[in-house]
């Protein structure tokens, strides 16, 4: 059937806005320690769930009205089940739970934040991260939630990834000290809670999920040393440490609590872990005796989160694909059996296609790297050349992955399933590209990430992939900052922009981010006051009068990253010099969108927008 002629930016879609509302989050996987129940975190309008499934038993909700909800830093680390029980995070509280029957009762105090629980082989005490007035330490609390939870480590500025020795004697973690972030240099811990050893890692060289082996007698982690990162294993019984996977993008960066990109199998024989090349993930397994690794064949191009069955060779992940939403998965000899869906994977094939990876220089003659997103539908087709919305990821340590993107603001297909082109921009600074690569952008967030969306625009004008005058640029968080940065410092490349929560005052910033964050700016913009020019000059807010395009402003009332003032000082000076714009602050909303009211509400602002001051403006 042949497609009709429409303009592009006008197509009608399937990819609705209530569609992209009632997706699922899916946040975490685990088995419990009988192999027998799999269990995984719902994200429903906002509203975490755990959810059970027994064998072939359908699944069951086990949370209720409890909200699964770590609050420490940006998240992650929601819960751990063992021995027919789960322990699971809900605003500052830990809560147990039976798998079989029954409800959810505290077993910690409320008081600070937490996260990452994981509860002890002999099923008498549960061990998470603890934030209380600024104070970050590894907890220890009994199960039955009697006596005060005792601190177990303490001193450094962060914990994660902490994880019980299959003995119960002993555990390991991650931890690190301002003014470092998780992905620049950490340490692992070894202790018996008698005294504590210093593994591997320093100030230059990050540490990703240790991992204990089910036979107890190794422990796993990733290191980067160099431009790629490594998978050890460390031998408790001998001292010694042996890599087995070499020189490779094995990790992601450390944002939240809980990650995991690599898995032991039940035999301590094997380890899963997952590869990134330039965006695109895939799933592998090494062999610990020969160190000899073999690809497994999957349908998903990003996967998150192993889980490994405790009892026999399943493989639990989150995987997704262009083609494919986000899913909870069980791999096992060779085949993946999908167990929960994001949402309905009913969409014909031609609404989603495969991003092409595009590579351009910069002006320093760097290559920098994004996918790009053609226009695609199964209905129409348009004349001439298409507007381009040119995405910035936040972080801005961070990377756009090959997946489906069906998410709180940048969901693709929703966007070219009306017909416009869409870049997603790995600017220098983001990772996945090697070390070098992220570390370009030190001391110069702010002139590279627009360089590289200018650039990566300017390279598909070039290709006649995209109209000139009617590019887009679209960011959240510091893809906001770009995105706001660009439309200051090259007025009229861009016909508008879209900046979701974004940071456009970088002094207050430094003094009202959060603990997580607190010296970020000195890596990647300066000190003060030695660089306050810089940090003027790359305020959005004290240049807003330089504005000329049309911009949307979005922002959640609640959000704690970046305080709300950001948004509300920059669209003041929009009405002041009457620029064409909107501003939406987002009530019960923090750093994005997780009701369902609010992203179908978002979405349909956004084309709103874009169809009136680029398509027709």
């Amino acid at each position: 059937m042949s497609k009709k002629l429409a303009p592009y930016g006008l197509w009608k879609s399937p990819i609705t806005p209530s569609l992209l509302g009632r997706k699922i989050r899916l946040d975490d996987v685990q088995w419990d320690s009988d192999g027998k129940t799999l269990l995984w975190v719902e994200g429903r309008s906002g509203h975490g769930v755990l959810v059970a499934k027994r064998g072939d038993d359908a699944e069951r909700d086990l949370t209720g009205d409890i909200p699964v909800k770590p609050t420490l830093g940006y998240g992650g680390g929601e819960f751990n089940a063992r021995a027919n029980r789960a322990v699971f995070a809900s605003k500052g509280r830990l809560y147990d739970i039976p798998l079989e029957h029954g409800l959810p009762h505290p077993i910690t105090p409320k008081f600070g934040e937490l996260a990452a629980p994981l509860i002890s082989p002999d099923n008498q005490r549960v061990l998470y991260v603890h934030s209380y007035e600024g104070k970050d330490s590894l907890v220890l609390a009994n199960l039955d939630g009697e006596n005060f939870p005792q601190k177990v480590a303490q001193g450094a500025d962060f914990y994660m990834q902490p994880v019980w020795h299959p003995g119960g004697e002993k555990i390991a973690w991650v931890e690190w000290g301002h003014p470092q972030m998780p992905w620049d240099g950490t340490r692992l811990m070894l202790s018996d809670f008698e005294e504590d050893e210093v593994l591997a890692g320093d100030d230059d060289t990050p540490i990703f999920q240790p991992a204990f082996s089910p036979d107890g007698r190794y422990l796993s982690y990733i290191s980067q040393g160099g431009e790629w990162e490594r998978l050890y294993i460390y031998d408790l019984e001998e001292g010694k440490v042996r890599m087995l996977v070499d020189e490779a993008a094995l990790s992601m960066p450390a944002w939240i609590q809980g990650m995991r990109m690599h898995a032991w199998a039940f035999d301590s024989a094997h380890i899963f872990y997952v590869r990134n090349e330039m965006g695109t993930h895939s799933l592998w397994v090494v062999d610990v005796a020969t160190g000899k690794s073999a690809r497994i064949k999957t349908p998903y191009t990003h996967i998150i989160q192993l889980a490994a069955s405790p009892v026999d060779g399943k493989l639990a992940f989150i995987g997704e694909s262009p083609q494919i939403a986000a899913q909870v998965v069980v791999w096992e000899k060779g085949e993946c059996k999908v167990i929960k869906r994001s949402m309905a994977d009913n969409l014909s094939a031609e609404y989603l296609p495969s991003p092409k990876k595009m590579t351009w220089a910069a002006p320093d003659d760097t290559p920098v790297h994004g996918l790009y997103y053609p226009p695609a539908s199964a209905v129409y087709e348009g004349e001439g050349l298409p507007p381009l919305i040119v995405d910035i990821h936040g972080g801005p340590t961070s990377q756009k992955y090959e997946q489906h993107n069906a998410n709180s603001r940048n969901d693709a297909f929703f966007y070219t399933s009306r017909g416009f082109g869409f870049l997603q921009v790995n600017y220098r600074g983001s990772t996945g590209y090697g070390r070098s690569y992220m570390k370009a952008l030190r001391k110069k967030w702010g002139p590279l990430d627009v360089e590289d969306a200018v650039g990566g625009a300017q390279a598909l004008v070039e290709q006649g992939l995209a109209d000139p005058g009617r590019l887009v640029i679209m960011g959240g968080s510091a893809g906001g900052y770009t995105a706001l940065n660009a439309l200051v410092h090259k007025p009229g490349f861009f016909k508008a922009g879209v900046a979701l929560y974004p940071v456009t005052n970088l002094f207050t910033l430094e003094m009202n981010t959060h603990k997580f964050e607190q010296n970020y700016n000195a890596t990647m913009v300066g000190t003060l006051p030695e660089d306050a020019e810089f940090f003027k000059e790359w305020s959005s807010v004290f240049h807003a009068n330089k504005i000329q395009d049309a911009v949307a402003l979005f922002h959640g009332k609640e959000d704690r990253a970046i305080d709300p003032e950001q948004s509300e000082t920059v669209a003041a000076a929009l009405q002041a010099n009457k620029v064409p714009h909107i501003f939406r602050l987002y009530e019960g909303e923090g750093h994005g969108w997780r009701k369902a009211e609010t992203i179908e509400r978002f979405y349909k602002e956004v084309v709103d927008f874009l169809q009136q001051y680029v398509i027709f403006g």
